[in-house]
């Protein structure tokens, strides 16, 4: 039973907001994974009939994905995925860079022992993810970035800033679905956990200004990582 089945089996009360979360989750899931590529049209209809809810459950879902830019608005001529390019994602890792280790040094500067405790657990996790990514890339992206998602939140667990904080959450939302692209194809030669590593043992250390630089670092690699990728492509599309 899909989401937004189960969904409208739930008391009426609850049903017409339950409805519209699942289908929200489920579209914003097939634009970050790339089944809806970059640009393509979103019919509502057609959308509807799939996910087998009203059009106004769609166009609500559709709403949220506007206002997460992950979706653009066509006025009268409904929704289409929002565009993709290395050149946008070079401005977004850029703006993201600025943020996040910000947002980390000031962790790092009042952080306590909880902070550290949940720093230990998250990196955990992900090194056991990573284990299985290496074995199976494609199949472990999922899981992976849901673990890389909560090692890197909390890292910066701690900072003050609430804003930082939430422009922190958007960037990192926006690169997602670029990043879900170079990890499940292996663009570049990279070993992801000895960068984390270092970000994991820089930070508990105190040490902010080479957590700060290995952060900004890895932070980057992706973009190499889709630069590399799209030659590739554009090289074997050409017949070379």
């Amino acid at each position: 039973m899909t989401d937004v089945a189960a969904a409208a089996e739930r008391p009426a009360e609850a049903r017409g907001r339950t409805l519209i979360e699942a289908a929200y989750a489920h579209l914003r899931n097939e634009i970050v994974d790339g089944t809806l590529e970059p640009g393509a049209k979103l019919r509502t209809e057609e959308l509807r009939a799939r996910y087998d809810v009203s059009g106004s459950t769609i166009r609500e879902a559709l709403t949220r994905l506007l206002g997460e830019a992950l979706v653009t608005s066509e006025g009268q001529r409904g929704f289409r995925v929002a565009p993709a390019s290395l050149e946008d994602f070079r401005d977004l890792t850029e703006v993201r860079k600025l943020i996040e280790t910000e947002a980390l040094r000031q962790a790092i500067a009042v952080g306590g022992e909880t902070w550290e405790a949940g720093i230990v657990a998250a990196f955990y996790k992900l090194s056991k993810t990573e284990e299985r990514l290496r074995e199976d890339p494609a199949g472990a992206s999922g899981e992976f970035e849901e673990r890389n998602r909560e090692f890197h939140r909390a890292l910066t667990a701690a900072c003050p800033s609430p804003w930082l904080h939430r422009l922190n959450a958007l960037l990192y939302q926006q690169s997602e679905r670029y990043r879900r692209l170079v990890i499940s194809r292996r663009a570049i030669p990279r070993d992801v956990h000895a960068e984390h590593q270092g970000i994991f043992d820089a930070t508990l250390a105190r040490d902010a200004d080479l957590a700060v630089k290995l952060a900004g670092e890895h932070i980057e690699r992706s973009v190499t990582a889709l630069q590399t990728l799209l030659a590739a492509r554009e090289k074997e599309a050409a017949g070379g």
